[in-house]
């Protein structure tokens, strides 16, 4: 009788191993925030190595980016017209917020710029060409990046007013006046010539 243990082999599944690291990911950046989770922990928890995550996602930010919701988000905005995108976006956005638990990337960009300037950085730009990349099938002209930079950075100031310090006007809005309102001030940064 063979008393020597049997050794499982490894199998190699980088499906699985992928959902793991995004599961990892989403709890480390939810309990420590963007700034403060690192790579190695997220690796650790998903019982990988630091170089799979790597492979996987070739940096924090994109990681952030591919675990939290937000940015996952955007292809399903594009099917449709031009011409109702302001729409699809406020309604995503609102909906989006209004439930999330402290980790969409334009929360964790606002914390991150006021604890790590090197890290709300290159958060931004991780998210700036994610977006450049999604709406630039709609959005196109001589000024389309002028264009998406500025929804950028009004989603953003949107979500420090109502979603960060949660005091004024936009915090009071209900979700319903919220939509309404981005709805129009979006068409008007999509839509029309800057």
């Amino acid at each position: 009788m063979n008393t020597e243990p049997t050794v499982k082999k490894r199998r190699r599944d980088p499906d699985a191993s992928r959902a793991a690291i995004l599961d990892a990911a989403r709890a480390a950046f939810a309990e420590r925030g963007y700034a403060r989770a690192t790579i190695r922990e997220i690796a650790q928890r998903a019982g990988v190595t630091h170089g799979l995550v790597m492979r996987h996602f070739s940096s924090k930010e994109q990681l952030f980016i591919a675990a939290m919701p937000g940015a996952r988000d955007l292809d399903d905005l594009m099917p449709g017209s031009p011409e109702t995108l302001p729409e699809r976006i406020a309604q995503a956005y609102v909906d989006r917020m209004e439930n999330a638990d402290g980790t969409d990337p334009f929360i964790a960009l606002i914390r991150s710029a006021a604890s790590d300037e090197q890290a709300a950085t290159n958060l931004y730009l991780a998210m700036r060409q994610r977006s450049i990349d999604s709406y630039k099938t709609l959005i196109t002209g001589p000024d389309a990046e002028q264009r998406i930079d500025l929804l950028g950075a009004h989603l953003i100031g949107v979500t420090f007013s109502r979603y960060v310090v949660k005091k004024g006007p936009l915090a009071e809005m209900s979700p319903e006046h919220l939509v309404r309102q981005l709805t129009r001030t979006l068409r008007n940064i999509l839509l029309n010539d800057c």
